[in-house]
């Protein structure tokens, strides 16, 4: 089993004098500058339900979290991208291989020029998941966890993750960095429940 952090530790590691507006920049990208967005409220890591703590409080990318948790390979659905140089944005649903059931949504921010080339072209095509192209590429990162979150979620979440519209679910805002020390990506990942 990956490494869980100690809830003590993560609260060290949030730095809570940033603004956590700025660490839903990938979220705020999905709903377009100015729009209504699900309301989010930052909770602590123990706050979280046993099983969504588990899937989030932890030092790894989600990918190989969620394959675990699943047991089973987990497939990228992109569902709104968009790109500035060579930042790319983009919002997904990750889905259970074995039955297509989704297990995330996730908005990220990637920036490309620290990827390979190839891991460059597969993070554009958009068809397999970041976490994987990370593993298969050995791109050495690391996971900062920013906060976690519980979101009300409207009805354009809650289809992509078959929720109800209203549902309270729990995510965290993450900062994958790059092995030079630069940041990487900021996600943005919300789990359904009971899944």
């Amino acid at each position: 089993m990956p490494a869980t952090l100690d809830s003590s530790r993560v609260r060290q590691d949030v730095v809570h004098d940033r603004n956590q507006e700025d660490d839903l920049a990938p979220l705020v990208f999905f709903y377009g500058l100015g729009s209504a967005r699900p309301r989010v409220t930052f909770v602590q890591p123990e706050d979280l339900p046993e099983h969504e703590r588990w899937l989030l409080v932890h030092d790894i990318d989600m990918t190989p979290r969620l394959r675990e948790g699943h047991d089973c390979e987990i497939d990228l659905d992109v569902h709104a991208k968009g790109r500035i140089g060579n930042y790319l944005v983009r919002a997904s649903v990750l889905n259970r291989r074995s039955d297509g059931k989704p297990v995330e949504f996730g908005a990220i921010g990637i920036h490309l020029d620290l990827l390979p080339e190839e891991a460059q072209k597969l993070v554009i095509e958009g068809r397999v998941p970041f976490g994987t192209i990370l593993e298969k590429h050995n791109v050495p990162h690391s996971s900062h966890p920013r906060g976690f979150f519980r979101i009300a979620v409207d009805a354009r979440l809650a289809e992509l993750l078959g929720a109800t519209s209203g549902q309270i679910l729990f995510g965290r805002c993450n900062e994958l960095r790059h092995g030079s020390g630069r940041v990487l990506a900021d996600v943005v990942e919300v789990l359904p429940r009971g899944v």
